[in-house]
């Protein structure tokens, strides 16, 4: 079930009102609720996958509860490489498989053998990779003894599939997430007021960013080779606005819809167009699956500890990792490798924590030394985005090549200048905002109520209008 859709507009409501009507009852009836909501919001768009998503959290929490029982040091890890292996050849059959079976096809092409080998035609489960690594980390952490191991089965269910994060995070720790379904939640007016503004505000991002862009994106793109550099250069602006929009605006709706519940999830992105360096954006960009990797594959492996070998070593393994997560396409790992060239030069020189508070954060404005830092790094954003954008690596190339020719500077043939203006809007609000966990929480907060009101409506009348135009389902869907 998209967001974005009549059918979720009439689905939160009524599990909203159901959910608190029952909170005089047992907190399990309320847990139970969530888990047939978040079954049937699933299952809405394919519900053959339900039976992947019960076997995972059925399998886990067998585990989980093992581990907590079993002292043997040998037949522990044995529990826990049961739970990698399952849940990661899960993930490898559905969206990896083909990816290694034509690349085999491909080599072995280079020798002169024809091989004909079977592959799977099967649609990749939305949110696979989302809620495969949140299981992992709760069986991990159990194996570390970080958290202990839930008896209560339903708690845990409702927490692999909680319906706002499920198919598209942000990626849930268990030791964050998990123990609020223990506890009797209260309804508060103030928080829920505080969970609808940051989903107007994803609703924003998306609706009206994200798949405005999307249109010219797909467009220029599809079609690059027709265009002038100065046309492509828009092509690659909007994709970047776009996967930001969309991405960025599906966790906000994450985010408020659990505020809606009781629920606090973390927050998965922290402006990061206004980082100055690549390291800054990487600590404000998808969180939750940075931090992921940082915990359970950076650090076992050694970190940044050691010499500058290992440094190199682990900072391309994460990155390569990080775009291979991504998708099953050479476009994504390549993706992953030029943000590891982007990152290590900060790293080795020790400069990578140089900026860990957000730019001008006592001022309104940046330094001129500030802007032109933003400016290169969003530069060399941009360039990687067409990467991940583009369908093959030989695309990329082409397109890049085609941008930086003469007719870079020339006028593009496509010139969306209302795009143009709502992506300076929505920018200027995130400067604003930038202090505060998303741009709306205290955006006017000390003006009059008519005025912030009147703010408010004006972004849902804009939202309204560009609802009409065809509904995009959101990128992090196919990941």
């Amino acid at each position: 079930m998209l967001f974005n859709s009549i059918d979720f507009a009439i689905f939160l409501p009524l599990v909203f009102i159901l959910y608190w009507s029952i909170n005089k009852y047992n907190l399990k009836f309320q847990n139970a609720l969530l888990v047939l909501a978040s079954y049937v919001f699933y299952g809405w768009w394919d519900w053959r996958f339900l039976t992947l998503i019960i076997f995972s959290s059925l399998i886990d929490y067998i585990i989980g509860v093992k581990l907590g029982e079993i002292k043997n040091k040998s037949k522990r890890k044995a529990l826990l490489w049961i739970s990698i292996l399952i849940n990661l050849g899960i993930l490898t059959t559905f969206k990896y498989y083909n990816f290694f079976v034509d690349n085999f096809v491909s080599a072995f092409s280079w020798f002169g053998k024809d091989i004909k080998p079977n592959t799977l035609d099967v649609i990749l489960p939305v949110g696979i990779s989302f809620y495969t690594f949140q299981t992992l980390s709760y069986t991990i952490d159990v194996y570390r003894k970080k958290l202990k191991p839930t008896k209560h089965i339903i708690s845990f269910l409702a927490f692999v599939s909680f319906f706002p994060q499920l198919v598209a995070g942000p990626i849930e720790r268990a030791t964050h997430l998990l123990p609020q379904f223990y506890k009797k939640r209260q309804f508060h007016y103030s928080k829920a007021i505080n969970g609808c503004k940051q989903m107007l505000w994803g609703f924003f991002k998306k609706i009206v960013i994200a798949d405005t862009c999307a249109q010219y994106v797909n467009i220029i793109f599809e079609n690059y080779q027709d265009y002038s550099g100065s046309t492509l250069f828009v092509g690659a602006l909007f994709f970047t606005f776009q996967i930001y929009g969309d991405f960025s605006g599906y966790s906000d709706i994450a985010i408020g819809t659990s505020r809606l519940f009781g629920f606090d999830l973390q927050q998965n992105f922290a402006f990061p167009y206004f980082s100055r360096d690549i390291a800054e954006f990487w600590r404000r960009w998808h969180i939750s699956l940075s931090t992921w990797f940082r915990d359970y594959l950076y650090i076992p492996l050694g970190g940044s500890k050691g010499g500058n070998w290992t440094k190199i070593r682990n900072t391309f393994l994460i990155f390569l990792v990080s775009g291979f997560w991504h998708g099953a396409n050479w476009t994504f790992i390549v993706w992953g490798g030029l943000n590891a060239i982007y990152f290590l030069p900060l790293q080795l020189t020790k400069r990578n924590r140089n900026n860990l508070k957000i730019v001008a954060y006592n001022r309104m404005f940046p330094s001129a030394k500030d802007i032109v830092r933003i400016f290169i790094t969003f530069s060399l954003t941009v360039v990687a985005w067409i990467f991940f954008r583009a369908k093959t690596v030989a695309i990329a190339v082409d397109y890049i090549e085609k941008l930086v020719s003469k007719s870079l500077f020339s006028i593009p043939e496509i010139r969306p200048t209302n795009v143009l203006a709502f992506i300076v809007f929505f920018m200027g609000v995130e400067w604003v905002g930038r202090r505060q966990k998303y741009a709306l929480e205290t955006i006017l907060i000390n003006q009059t109520k008519a005025l912030r009101w009147g703010f408010y409506f004006f972004l849902l009348a804009v939202i309204l209008m560009y609802s009409n135009t065809a509904q995009q389902e959101f990128i992090y869907f196919q990941f």
